[in-house]
């Protein structure tokens, strides 16, 4: 008998990854290819679909039960439609499905990256084992997925889970910058930078100013969580504001969804994840409406790395057949 498998796709901004996995999530296959994206939607179409042909290459097409799909940005899984991918240029409601249904027989499915991420995590990482989680990544950007009773919450058109745009500060009028005061504007890697550069514009001190030379401008987050590392206070502190601001948003997720479990990945939260949790549960506990909310909370960082995006594309694939099949009985 011939084995069942999961195409994974995933579309990023530099990258384009596709896996062949089997049904316990267990990658057989990977191959990636260059976005090219400055060639035009189109070429970014035909590359997809030739991705997908050749990771197939090592199986026969009968074998294959679905193909996952995960995309950046906004995105209508119900339509299969991607409503703007920010780092692809031309990208703007795109038929996604629709460009690909005509080439592959087999069901086709495509969301969010971070709502699959979070997805993923649930089946085959961290999150294994636990029926309500809450998934946040924080890097550049804040995202998340949500679990509630085993299934991926998506809301009417399938934008929900968009933890980052949660306001956070309400008194952050937008500015030029687009600053808003939402979770991803102070706790991401470019709102760690912005804060830790305006406060050193206004006299503070710290190390990272003979690191730079003077330069502000040229300070990076990376550099901010390396200095922190090595005892600097200024970026201490920088790190015990973005856990506060991280520990309200988390308070507010707990509120609203009273999850298990909350799993975090992402470069901010695995490369500083120590010098943050403190503080985040710092906060939550002063927060929380009542210890009930937290008591048996567990807070743990993710599992799968840079797989979470594949994986969770087949992680879609494998939970909506899954639907589907329950539906048909």
């Amino acid at each position: 008998m011939t084995q069942d498998m999961i195409i994974g796709v995933d579309v990023g901004g530099t990258q384009l990854r596709a896996v062949l996995a089997d049904s316990a999530g267990k990658i057989q296959k990977r191959i990636a290819v260059p976005t090219n994206s400055f060639e035009g939607r189109d070429a970014v179409l035909n590359r997809i679909r030739q991705l997908i042909r050749d990771v197939c290459k090592t199986c026969e097409w009968d074998q294959i039960r679905g193909i996952g799909i995960g995309v950046p940005g906004p995105t209508d899984p119900f339509a299969g439609l991607v409503i703007i991918a920010p780092n692809i240029p031309g990208w703007l409601n795109v038929d996604l499905l629709g460009e690909l249904t005509p080439f592959f027989d087999c069901p086709i499915y495509v969301g969010n990256d971070a709502n699959l991420a979070g997805l993923a995590e649930h089946r085959f990482g961290a999150g294994q084992g636990v029926a309500h989680m809450i998934y946040l990544t924080v890097s550049t950007g804040v995202g998340g997925g949500i679990i509630v009773d085993n299934r991926m919450l998506l809301g009417q058109r399938g934008f929900g889970a968009e933890v980052g745009h949660m306001t956070i500060e309400a008194r952050h009028a937008p500015n030029a910058e687009g600053i808003l005061g939402t979770l991803e504007d102070l706790a991401a890697g470019p709102g760690i930078a912005r804060r830790a550069k305006a406060a050193l514009r206004k006299g503070a001190t710290s190390s990272l100013l003979s690191t730079v030379n003077g330069d502000i401008d040229a300070i990076t987050p990376k550099m901010i969580t390396e200095a922190a590392h090595a005892g600097d206070p200024f970026a201490i502190e920088h790190f015990r504001q973005t856990g506060y601001y991280l520990g309200v948003g988390i308070t507010n997720l707990l509120h609203i969804f009273n999850p298990e479990r909350i799993v975090i990945g992402g470069s901010v939260w695995l490369n500083a994840g120590g010098l943050l949790a403190v503080p985040v549960w710092d906060t939550i506990r002063s927060r929380a409406k009542s210890p009930e909310y937290y008591q048996k909370l567990e807070i743990v960082s993710a599992a799968l790395g840079d797989d979470a995006g594949l994986l969770g594309a087949v992680a879609l694939a494998q939970s909506e057949l899954e639907q589907s099949q329950i539906a048909g009985n």
